[in-house]
């Protein structure tokens, strides 16, 4: 089963929702702004992904940030971060078993459920 993380009015996240869709995949949804993010959750994903992959510096969530929290983040002061604010997390965000995807990317996608 695909897990498809996220937040629900998430152009990208919309985008790969279409896509699952039209393709006859089954996912499950998880909205973290709604639903949150267990620590155990955050540490699989920082355990799997690299943290330049994970974190959406491009996001409002990001540039609200101090410069020294900017600056000073890290794989050590991550994970109490990302708990407290998910939207920090770059989307898509899909996990198949120990397979995780970050953005939006058709190839990876087909990759994805191609290898279930």
């Amino acid at each position: 089963m695909i897990t498809l993380y996220g937040i629900a009015n998430c152009d990208s996240i919309k985008k790969t929702r279409q896509w699952l869709d039209s393709h006859d995949v089954r996912y499950e949804f998880h909205d973290f702004r709604k639903q949150g993010l267990e620590e155990s959750l955050v540490q699989a994903f920082l355990a799997a992904i690299p943290l330049e992959d994970l974190i959406n510096k491009r996001g409002t969530t990001w540039r609200q940030l101090s410069t020294d929290i900017k600056n000073s983040f890290s794989i050590e002061t991550a994970l109490p971060l990302l708990t407290a604010q998910p939207t920090l997390i770059r989307r898509p965000l899909l996990r198949s078993h120990r397979v995780f995807i970050t953005g939006y990317d058709e190839r990876q996608l087909q990759q994805l459920i191609e290898n279930q």
